[in-house]
């Protein structure tokens, strides 16, 4: 066989914009082919419609679409193969499909065998499955594809081993958490030796909703060696060169193998590609946010400027007569650190005639925290004022680990569309922080050592009315990323009493955390597609 050169085409498309993502097809294939000589591009799944496409699947003009789609990739007559994810609506039903284009024609075509229906995906409620290998030449080489969850399962890579193949390519659109990139390679690792043959896996990148894809595609020998690794969180085409000798095939990467990331800059990276992405393809003009002088809204602020740089970042402090001069100070010098748009608007005035309105229903009880939620709701009507205004998104600034037990206020510090450390557990919180920090000093030392504080009375502390957050995060890590009952918690070591508060108060909380703005997912179950419990139930967690 002749050399065979293949492009890993990691391209970030955009959900429902079909002619869109076939023009992104088109360039990336281009530039594979004039400036690395590629003699195929693989590109990630369903790439036309973008990944999960969900209920746009149920449109009756989707598939008119996707044949437009593929009849202007064939036109092109790009002398470089395309190999290209799509849905495909038969007699049968609608199939994860993808499809082999050359010399402008659709040469093959393979249906997703295996369709995950856990955690945050749901392809049963669209698809059906298919049954049987694809394999095709492609110069000289026999090819064979596969679909994501497809080379998680035994039986299509042996499939595609029977069919002839020598090597396979992998299309995929999986999301990010924490870990995922090493469970990855040791899969690849493992199923490559399985086959006896070099695997080709293309990942998608983006940010989609909740979900952030980190690309992070990658080549392996047919013995499980790691022989390329594109850069995670952006578009790439990196390209492999594929030899034959007496052993086999033999993979030459065409650049230096990507080093892997370190553990805090993969989740630092993913927060801030998901804001990107969901600012940027939802066409806000740009954000704005309550900087409160805390780690929360500290941390938020440093992201949202990384993402999307500090002219299109306003931050807002909004004093009352708890917030203390620290928490004044430390706002205003992060925001000059960041440079970003600052500004303080007290909101002493409006608290004041809302309670004057208020005085009437009110007579006769004592205060509670009827009056702190007052304060929040305060600033989330003035927060929501300045969106409308100006275009902004704003950005809410709760952690998993409030978000989890209610520590937050439904039209107030809730007010927002959309949560950057929504997954992201306090503890992290600090490291990220930390992190970030390293890189260049835009935090606040106060806001890094202080005990965490909601300002919304005098003295007030979190850990007034919740457990330690290293103890607390443990807890919700257990109940709900693990699905451990009380009993199994208190097992580990862990206080009763605290542990029954916690879920308590997780439970109590449901009807919060749907109506909280989505963010994006870093952790292996957050709140959101992958977590979905009743908010009327009986349900007792203790055994």
């Amino acid at each position: 066989m002749a050399n065979l050169t293949i492009a890993l085409g990691q391209i970030n498309t955009l959900v429902g914009d079909i002619p869109g993502n076939t023009q992104r097809v088109l360039e990336a294939a281009r530039r594979a082919y004039t400036q690395n000589c590629a003699d195929a591009i693989l590109f990630p799944e369903l790439t036309l419609t973008g990944y999960p496409p969900e209920d746009l699947l149920l449109r009756p003009s989707l598939q008119l679409r996707i044949e437009r789609a593929l009849q202007a990739l064939a036109a092109a007559q790009l002398p470089i193969t395309l190999i290209v994810g799509y849905p495909k609506a038969t007699e049968a039903g609608v199939f994860n499909m993808a499809g082999v284009i050359e010399s402008g024609h659709l040469i093959a075509e393979y249906a997703k065998q295996h369709l995950p229906n856990y955690q945050v995906f749901d392809e049963m409620r669209y698809f059906v499955a298919g049954d049987r290998p694809c394999v095709f030449e492609l110069k000289g080489t026999k090819a064979a594809l596969t679909i994501c969850e497809d080379i998680w399962q035994e039986q299509p890579m042996l499939q595609a081993r029977e069919a002839g193949a020598e090597i396979m390519l992998n299309l995929n659109a999986s999301p990010f958490h924490q870990g995922k990139s090493g469970e990855r390679e040791a899969l690849l690792a493992e199923r490559a030796r399985q086959g006896q043959m070099p695997i080709v896996y293309t990942n998608l990148v983006g940010g989609q909703d909740e979900l952030v894809f980190d690309g992070a595609s990658m080549v392996v020998d047919k013995n499980g060696q790691l022989c390329l690794r594109s850069k995670a969180f952006t578009e790439s085409l990196d390209t492999c060169e594929i030899t034959r000798n007496s052993d086999g095939l033999v993979i030459k990467p065409q650049q230096p193998l990507t080093p892997a990331m370190e553990r805090l800059d993969v989740v630092y990276q993913a927060l801030v590609l998901g804001l990107r992405d969901y600012v940027e393809k939802n066409r806000f003009r740009g954000v704005v946010l309550g900087l409160s002088g805390g780690i929360d809204s500290a941390l938020t602020l440093a992201i949202a400027v990384d993402a999307l740089g500090a002219d299109r970042v306003e931050a807002v402090m909004m004093p009352f007569r708890y917030t203390s001069d620290m928490s004044k100070d430390d706002a205003a010098d992060e925001a000059e650190r960041l440079g970003v748009r600052y500004q303080s608007i007290s909101i002493e005035p409006m608290y004041d005639s809302f309670m004057e309105a208020l005085a009437p229903e009110f007579a006769g009880m004592s205060a509670d925290t009827t009056e702190e939620n007052l304060q929040a709701r305060c600033r989330g009507v003035l927060l929501m004022a300045i969106s409308n205004k100006k275009g902004f998104l704003v950005l809410t600034t709760g952690n998993k680990s409030e978000l989890a037990v209610g520590y937050s206020t439904l039209y107030g510090d809730m007010a927002g569309g959309f949560d950057v450390l929504k997954d992201v557990p306090k503890t992290q919180v600090f490291a990220l922080a930390r992190h970030r920090n390293s890189l260049s000093s835009v935090i606040p030392d106060n806001v890094l050592t202080r005990p965490p504080s909601a300002e919304l009375a005098p003295d007030q502390k979190d850990e007034d009315s919740l457990p330690a957050y290293d103890v607390l995060d443990e807890i919700l890590a257990l109940y709900v990323e693990r699905d451990y009952s009380a009993d199994q918690i208190v097992a580990q070591g862990f206080n009763e009493d605290d542990v029954r508060q916690v879920i308590r108060l997780v439970d109590l909380n449901e009807y919060k955390r749907r109506q909280s703005p989505i963010g994006p997912r870093v952790t292996a179950r957050g709140f959101g597609r992958d977590r979905r419990y009743p908010i009327t139930s009986g349900w007792r967690p203790g055994e």
